[in-house]
């Protein structure tokens, strides 16, 4: 009883975290716990909803790149030096090392992915000769849905540098924003369990203050849809509109229509 009350605890607060931009670690969590199952797909990979690579072939791994190398061995070390720092910080400082590097050091780097990526072309080829034509199958099919993920990912990159409005929250939504940070001290689960009560026993009058102010939040966001629309018209990316409204309709299941 207690494992089905949090499945449905989590499927109820699914849009509240998304709206807080929770990390996407917490939902990997709850289904690491069987506490939430993801949407069935037509994918290859079963848990493709949550990840951002997944492939069920033993092809050989691309090599890291240069840049890569040196964060994955200096990340530990910034990270000892300056333990409270941000990830986002942790980011940046590895990239400013890494722009500041001497080029004589860099090479190191380079040349060690070079020297991978020799032995990953002849890995790469052998392993291709020993498909049957059914694996050859699924191997163009997972490049394609790479391909494709990148091509999303860049697309909603896109959507945010043009500046798309954030879509209108819901009355429910608004009231777990307003009222998250005062879970300090406990788990997010168990603040979405408080505040998932909260919400439900909260008087009508004070429900429709939410209620009302998510209205308002429709209104805002159909003003400035509007606006933004016309814009990236005048500016030549109906592209853009296309993938928002492609998206909208597809929800998280955008890549299964490729």
């Amino acid at each position: 009883m207690a494992a089905k009350a949090a499945t449905q605890l989590l499927h109820g607060s699914w849009g509240a975290l998304r709206a807080l931009g929770r990390p996407a670690a917490l939902r990997v969590s709850a289904v690491s716990r069987g506490l939430l199952e993801p949407p069935l797909s037509n994918s290859f990979c079963g848990l493709e909803w949550f990840m951002k690579d997944c492939t069920l072939s033993n092809a050989p791994k691309k090599p890291l790149s240069a840049y890569i190398r040196f964060t994955v061995e200096h990340r530990p070390i910034i990270k000892e030096q300056n333990p409270d720092l941000k990830n986002t910080e942790i980011i940046k400082k590895l990239a400013e090392a890494w722009r500041e590097l001497p080029q004589s050091k860099k090479k190191v780097y380079e040349e060690a992915t070079k020297a991978e990526f020799k032995i990953y072309k002849e890995e790469t080829s052998k392993y291709k000769a020993e498909l049957d034509p059914a694996e050859k199958k699924n191997l163009k099919e997972e490049k394609r849905r790479r391909r494709v993920r990148k091509e999303i990912i860049k697309k909603k990159r896109e959507l945010t540098i043009f500046g798309k409005p954030k879509k209108p929250r819901s009355g429910y939504n608004i009231f777990i924003s307003e009222h998250f940070k005062e879970g300090k001290g406990i788990s997010s689960q168990e603040t979405m369990k408080l505040l998932n009560e909260e919400w439900k026993n909260l008087s009508p009058s004070r429900k429709q203050i939410y209620i009302q102010l998510a209205e308002d939040d429709k209104i805002r966001y159909a003003n400035e849809i509007k606006s933004w629309e016309e814009k990236m018209i005048e500016i030549g990316r109906e592209d853009l509109l296309r993938f928002r409204k492609l998206s909208t309709k597809m929800g998280k299941h955008l890549e299964d229509i490729y």
